[in-house]
């Protein structure tokens, strides 16, 4: 029985890790194995991106929160406090938001939670 070989998924499959190998240096966007290596490599950071992206956002906002409430007289963790306990259900992001472009807001949920 003749030898089979499906080549046309196989040149698919080394197509498919070097046009996402598109623009790296050298041997890794040219040759199959250093591509692959570095595809997949890529493929993990972009993974561990998406998961630290989240975190990176949320220290942003406490951040901005901070500085804002500071402005008022008073520290994070004591706006935090205050705002559970007056049973204020606005989350970190909005805030942010507010603390950024609305001072005027912020300040008034400030003094709402004082």
């Amino acid at each position: 029985m003749p030898r089979s070989v499906n080549s046309v998924a196989s040149r698919r499959r080394r197509k498919k890790v070097l046009k996402m190998a598109k623009g790296y240096f050298g041997a890794r966007s040219k040759v199959l194995t250093a591509a692959k290596h570095s595809v997949e490599k890529g493929l993990q950071y972009a993974f561990i991106g998406r998961k630290q992206k989240k975190r990176h956002y949320r220290a942003l906002w406490i951040q901005r929160i901070n500085a804002a409430v500071r402005e008022h007289g008073l520290s994070y963790s004591r706006f935090m406090h205050l705002l559970s306990q007056g049973n204020v259900e606005l989350n970190r992001k909005a805030l942010a938001d507010l603390a950024k472009n609305e001072p005027a807001a912020f300040k008034a949920i400030v003094d709402a939670v004082k």
